[in-house]
């Protein structure tokens, strides 16, 4: 796996550290950042949109990231577009 860095969530404290990666390898883009809680990750496991059943799969995950990480976020999509990437 070839990470490479996009940005931390710069208003983020020690410890504390939302951040954007891409995998460049398999042209993914990976986040980390705070786990929802109970409460909002049964709110996304009881949605049931098309081509999606109810629940969260075994191996996937619901994480939360600050709005102010947009720009980012669009450099993370941008870099997994980008034919160098795949």
């Amino acid at each position: 796996m070839a990470l490479r860095f996009i940005g931390i969530d710069p208003s983020s404290g020690s410890g504390e550290s939302p951040t954007v990666w891409v995998d460049e390898t398999k042209g993914e883009m990976v986040f980390q950042g705070w786990l929802p809680g109970p409460e909002l990750e049964a709110e996304c496991a009881a949605e049931e949109v098309p081509g999606h059943g109810k629940g969260i799969p075994e191996g996937e995950g619901v994480v939360r990231i600050p709005a102010r990480m947009v720009d980012m976020v669009r450099e993370a999509c941008n870099a997994v577009e980008r034919a160098d990437v795949r």
